[in-house]
């Protein structure tokens, strides 16, 4: 059962399990990952949803940023 309930698309099919994966290690994080692995998520708020995307934009660009940084 995929958490992907959207229709967004990624360009890469085997990326949408790491992506999930990297979904539910950033809601335990936050401490929401209960209902994130339900996957219902009537119960959850929008704040909670959007912080779970906010945090894994945020960290995608931090490793991102650390990767140009150490091949200079």
């Amino acid at each position: 059962m995929s958490i992907r309930n959207n229709s967004n698309r990624l360009l890469n099919p085997v990326a949408k399990e790491a992506m999930d994966k990297f979904k539910l290690e950033v809601a335990e994080g936050l401490n929401i990952s209960n209902d994130y692995k339900s996957g219902y998520w009537g119960n959850l708020t929008s704040r909670e949803c959007g912080s779970v995307g906010g945090e894994m934009v945020k960290r995608m660009i931090q490793d991102y940023e650390n990767k140009i940084a150490n091949q200079q």
